[in-house]
């Protein structure tokens, strides 16, 4: 019996070669190798591609006018609401309150181990606005006691010597914050010089293992994205409550939109993100009780994409160029604070909303890296 089932299993198996097509063996075994790993490879790409979607800008349709409109579409002056109490969020103030708690702590820092933090920040070109940021942040580093450094680069110069910059300071023992002023110009990889800054340097909280942190739950950054941190410190001393509220926040990059939102699902609040591909945004909006805005769009927030009482965070400093002032622009936010101001109950003012705050921010987090170098509670 056993014979007769080994001729039938041979004869089955010889049927089955002979139905098998023929295989052409390369006779180069690394070269066979090669080509199946790059399939593999290939076919995981379009596996993730289509997890995790196409990687499409953000672009914003511009409102037709930069300066808000006097009435509203019905031909009827805007009035305000006698019965709505409003509030100017000052985040001048703010951050004054907050530099004033650091100034004390670098000084009892200099007076106890002879030593202060140290700020250094890389800026590549000559855009007015950038240049104006980077002095406001030095300024406010020699208010407060903190040694600030700078690297001034061309516009043209090669993206390795930004990296090469990048590198000096992450050397220097003196320095715990590097800061890499944004935008960079279009030929650098902007990925690459933020990934290049040490992660115990990272100020700006901007390195790939902050944002995961900041994104786990149960996990803490050594740094949080100073103008996220900042839209925080100013709704939390403001007194308003997050747990519970529903938080629309416009705009998803990586610098401001998402941190902010990660940081407020820490919070327990329900948010909503709106992008440039979102239908009918200003429906999500009006149902929201905090809106806080980052799409870098000049009044693209009007009245009528407010509910009654929203509390209202304007994180936009578009600047509009102005040949008459002294810099040559004005900064414009996000929102139209004359319309906003109509139905809000509490606005951040553009400037001297949350600018100041981020700053202050920065300084906090240049403080706490030193601390954490120094070995200070």
């Amino acid at each position: 019996m056993r014979a007769a089932l080994s001729s039938t299993l041979k004869k089955v198996s010889a049927a089955a070669a002979a139905r098998r097509p023929r295989v052409a063996f390369v006779s180069s075994a690394s070269h066979h190798h090669r080509s199946h790993h790059q399939s593999n490879k290939s076919t995981k790409k379009r596996k993730d591609d289509y997890i995790l979607g196409p990687d499409l800008p953000d672009i914003w349709a511009t409102p037709g006018s930069i300066s808000p409109p006097a009435e509203s579409e019905s031909g009827a002056t805007l009035a305000v609401d006698a019965e709505l109490a409003q509030t100017i969020i000052d985040g001048k103030s703010i951050a004054e309150e907050i530099k004033l708690g650091i100034a004390k702590e670098v000084h009892r820092m200099k007076d106890t181990i002879k030593k202060v933090p140290g700020l250094a920040v890389v800026l590549v070109g000559q855009r007015r606005d950038s240049q104006t940021y980077v002095r406001n942040k030095i300024k406010a580093c020699e208010e407060v006691g903190i040694r600030s450094l700078m690297a001034e680069l061309s516009e043209e110069c090669a993206e390795d010597e930004v990296l090469n910059a990048v590198s000096e300071f992450n050397q220097d023992p003196s320095v715990h914050g590097v800061l890499v002023q944004l935008p960079l110009p279009q030929h650098m990889d902007e990925d690459t010089i933020l990934g290049a800054v040490s992660l115990q340097k990272d100020v700006d909280g901007f390195h790939p293992l902050n944002m995961g942190n900041l994104a786990l739950r149960g996990r803490e950054p050594l740094f949080i994205p100073c103008a996220a941190k900042a839209c925080i410190e100013l709704l939390l001393r403001s007194g308003i409550k997050l747990k519970g509220k529903n938080v629309a926040v416009i705009g998803r990059s990586n610098v401001v939109g998402l941190p902010t939102t990660l940081l407020l699902q820490r919070h327990h609040a329900t948010v909503s993100v709106v992008h440039a591909f979102t239908n009918n945004p200003e429906d999500v909006t009006r149902v929201a009780d905090i809106v806080i805005s980052a799409a870098g769009v000049p009044n693209l927030v009007r009245g009528s994409w407010l509910k009654r009482g929203a509390i209202v965070i304007d994180v936009g400093t578009n600047p509009i160029e102005d040949p008459s002032l002294e810099h040559g622009y004005y900064l414009r936010g996000d929102v139209c604070y004359e319309e906003a101001l109509q139905v809000a109950s509490a606005i951040t003012p553009v400037p001297g909303g949350v600018g100041p705050v981020t700053v202050a921010m920065l300084l906090s987090n240049t403080l706490d890296s030193a601390k954490r170098f120094y070995g200070i509670s």
